[in-house]
């Protein structure tokens, strides 16, 4: 499977427990491809919503600005001068993602 683009936030969350555990799906590549996609965005969203919901409007703006050129060196400077405890919040946002993705997975295979 091909790698996908690294993120700010990939230093500190990935989804790769989640990938190990389509694997064990009965599963054609396409489709775990896909799901993969699914969950590497599903990832990306929240943690985008939990540092916006951290930031004022001025500041949302620099880190969206930021983002948009993946100046990732440049988006942790601003993060950290900006939010206390932002790789903590981060954290739990995506580690609270991949709990509830990895259940879903869970339940399929129980079903299958």
């Amino acid at each position: 499977m091909k790698k996908t683009k690294d993120h700010f936030y990939s230093r500190v969350i990935g989804v790769d427990e989640v990938i190990v555990d389509l694997d064990n799906l009965n599963l054609t590549s396409t489709e775990k491809k896909e799901l993969s996609d699914l969950a590497h965005l599903n990832l990306h969203t929240v943690i985008v919503d939990a540092v916006l919901s951290e930031l004022s409007s001025a500041d949302k703006k620099i880190f969206l600005e930021l983002l948009a050129r993946d100046e990732h060196e440049k988006i942790w400077q601003h993060l950290n001068e900006k939010v206390e405890n932002i790789e903590d919040k981060i954290t739990a946002a995506g580690e609270q993602v991949k709990k509830e993705l990895r259940q879903d997975i869970k339940k399929t295979q129980e079903l299958a």
